[in-house]
């Protein structure tokens, strides 16, 4: 059964940091390219990161310079590591295997003071 399954997220004061991560199951994780989306109520889902089966990765304009994305291939795992959250960062983020169009539960990222 293929499966996404996320952990982290939560409330952080702004200028803090958050790491969130997406195991993979069910499928060649290190075979496809993963990424991250967020979405607010209201606006469309929009890219966050991502990383190709290489490790060679793609940035959103607002997440250049304080998001990393990361991958390890042994353990099926994606990483999220966020530093410098404003509250414009609020959202729910979520894993992804685009090609195959697998999606994670989603996790909620509140970014308040």
């Amino acid at each position: 059964q293929v499966r996404l399954r996320q952990s982290g997220g939560g409330l952080v004061q702004p200028g803090g940091s958050l790491t969130l991560a997406c195991v993979g199951s069910g499928f060649p994780f290190s075979s496809y390219a993963m990424t991250w989306y967020r979405q607010t109520p209201g606006k469309a889902r929009e890219e966050v990161a991502s990383v190709g089966s290489f490790g060679d990765t793609k940035y959103a304009d607002f997440a250049k310079g304080r998001f990393t994305i990361s991958r390890d291939n042994v353990k099926n795992m994606l990483y999220l590591e966020m530093v410098s959250l404003t509250p414009e960062d609020t959202a729910v983020y979520y894993c992804c295997v685009p090609s195959l169009d697998f999606w994670g539960q989603g996790s909620q990222v509140t970014v308040s003071s």
